[in-house]
């Protein structure tokens, strides 16, 4: 096979590979990666909340663009986390507003967004969102002597920031979730870390 013939197949197989993927890619078949211009279905974009030094990450949903915000509760007395309850949760309404905070109502505390937490010992504590409460979540001090929330995915440490909740139908109690999506940094590095997984 001469050099002309070998050039003529590879540049159909690059074509036919990037065709490839243009399909999978418009079927939803292709992992991607990039949310830095995720939008709802207004075409409005999802904010980023300003900085508070007290909280540990937030959370977005696919629904709409309110954030719900997840911060540090510090019992005055001793410095330390609040031992019944490490961390308060509340919205920051976008889709309704400029990011105005408000309270979660009793049943998105109890069975969706709200925490439970277990002292295990030396200022750490188990953290579990109520709807996903399989998933682990660490809240403990760090190399910066802040408290930070940690999270293990794909066997990896990661010092979270922020999540983000893809769902597509199902009902109030069971959401079909597409895809949880978990940015923080690694604690080792401070690289960006972002993991992307089904539940």
């Amino acid at each position: 096979m001469n050099k002309t013939l070998l050039k003529y197949f590879a540049v159909f197989f690059l074509v036919f590979a990037m065709a490839v993927f243009h399909a999978a890619a418009k079927h939803g078949k292709v992992h991607q990666t990039d949310t830095t211009k995720r939008t709802d279905d207004k075409g409005r974009a999802y904010p980023t909340p300003p900085p508070n030094p007290q909280r540990l990450f937030y959370l977005q949903r696919s629904q709409n663009i309110n954030a719900l915000s997840y911060d540090i509760n510090i019992d005055k007395a001793t410095g330390k986390p609040d031992e019944d309850s490490p961390i308060h949760v509340y919205w920051l309404r976008y889709a309704e507003g400029h990011g105005e905070p408000s309270e979660l109502t009793y049943l998105q505390r109890k069975f969706a967004y709200g925490v439970t937490s277990k002292a295990l010992g030396n200022d750490k504590y188990d953290i579990r969102i109520m709807s996903y409460n399989q998933f682990q979540l660490t809240l403990m001090k760090a190399a910066d002597g802040k408290y930070h929330i940690f999270a293990i995915v794909s066997k990896k440490q990661m010092l979270l920031q922020n999540i983000f909740i893809k769902i597509e139908g199902g009902t109030l109690w069971v959401p079909n979730v597409i895809f949880v999506e978990m940015k923080g940094t690694d604690p080792v590095t401070g690289k960006e870390v972002t993991q992307r997984f089904k539940p």
